[in-house]
């Protein structure tokens, strides 16, 4: 080796690595090219970057006070420049430089997801159905099959980049030469370019379509329930495979009934009288909305609800099992029949007469108001029932 690192730097053979750099940034300012225009400068400039490369490398520091050859054949005295070190090498670290190429992004890339919102009714969210959808998405393109090229053509390297995708910009500065990469412009990092674009896709190798789509809505789905149809979405650039659909489901009120959950509501209303005496009712289930070949099943028609004697407004009476399919896991939710008790508000002579002489047999013809009551109101019946 024809050179001392150590009196290259300026620096004792203990010198730590704080030392060594600030030795190295003091050369490098005073000898680089772009300040110095010494005709040895360039010259002296690449000893003391080798000599730096060689002592700020512990493995390298310890070959080399061994009196071996740290640089694995390169001359000490600027032959080694450049053997696996150089100041860009630096600069690509700090900066992203394109020290080592990313290559070309792939023509053909994954589509996006979409989404599509589905209105349905309460007993199609109950019991399922099947429904054909039109939906508007990229497809491939049935002229250029994706490629983007028009027949009898293809794309051809980029003359600007070489198939690289980027190009190198080099900047001079006082430290040395900095290299940055960046997507060329030309083919917008593809590496290639289409000089023949298909006429149907212009070289994007999809276009838009609408098209039929067959989907299952499983019992139980609830509002905002999203189905996933994989490989249903936007077809990718050139041609790539598709995202995936999914379906956003919109359950419209019905008038009857209620839903939380696998829970079922619905109010029925029953004469004074009725409640007071009791009564069987047979009411309009929610299956009934539904025909055999949508349900897979003939519905029933109705469900029975025994009103109790002395029923009071308000009162719930629950039907284990007649609420929805459970999405996750067997079974159904309870149905809950909450009991409004209408108040006659019209009465003949006859029907007056008959209420005052209830009224006297009951000793009610002038009740004690009673303040706050046993029983629960009509609202927190409805919580206690979806509970």
């Amino acid at each position: 080796m024809a050179n001392d690192y150590y009196d290259l730097l300026g620096v004792s053979r203990d010198a730590g690595a704080d030392e060594l750099k600030k030795a190295y940034r003091r050369l490098a300012r005073q000898l680089h090219p772009d300040v110095n225009d010494a005709p040895d400068a360039a010259d002296r400039f690449k000893e003391v970057t080798v000599a730096y490369e060689v002592l700020s490398d512990p493995q390298k520091r310890a070959v080399y006070d061994r009196g071996g050859n740290p640089l694995g054949g390169g001359g000490a005295g600027g032959a080694g420049f450049g053997q696996g070190f150089s100041f860009d090498d630096i600069m690509d670290a700090f900066f992203g430089g394109g020290g080592s190429q990313r290559g070309p992004r792939p023509r053909t890339q994954r589509g996006q997801d979409a989404l599509l919102r589905l209105r349905i009714e309460l007993a199609e969210a109950a019991f399922g159905v099947t429904r054909e959808l039109a939906v508007d998405t990229a497809v491939v393109c049935s002229t250029c099959e994706g490629s983007g090229a028009a027949e009898g053509s293809s794309p051809v390297t980029c003359s600007t980049c070489h198939g690289h995708g980027e190009v190198q910009h080099v900047q001079r500065s006082l430290l040395g030469d900095i290299r940055t990469a960046r997507t060329c412009p030309t083919c917008q990092g593809f590496g290639s370019v289409i000089t023949d674009p298909c006429a149907e896709c212009g070289g994007d190798g999809r276009v838009r379509r609408r098209r039929s789509l067959t989907v299952t809505i499983p019992a139980g789905v609830d509002q905002g329930t999203r189905i996933q149809l994989q490989g249903e979405g936007e077809v990718g650039h050139g041609g790539g495979p598709a995202g995936d659909l999914y379906v956003e489901i919109d359950v419209a009120k019905h008038p009857v009934f209620a839903r939380q959950g696998d829970q079922l509501v619905c109010q029925v209303t029953v004469p004074m009288t009725a409640a007071a005496l009791g009564t069987h009712l047979d009411l309009p289930t929610l299956e009934s909305d539904l025909t055999a070949e949508e349900l897979g099943h003939e519905p029933a028609p109705t469900f029975a609800v025994d009103v109790q004697a002395g029923t009071q407004s308000g009162d719930t009476v629950t039907l284990r099992g007649e609420g929805v399919p459970r999405l996750r896991g067997p079974g159904r939710g309870d149905l809950h029949v909450q009991v409004v008790v209408e108040t006659p508000s019209r009465l003949d002579e006859e029907q007056r007469a008959l209420l005052h002489q209830l009224a006297a047999l009951r000793d009610e013809e002038r009740p004690e108001a009673r303040l706050g009551s046993n029983h629960k109101s009509v609202f927190g019946r409805i919580k206690e029932a979806f509970r």
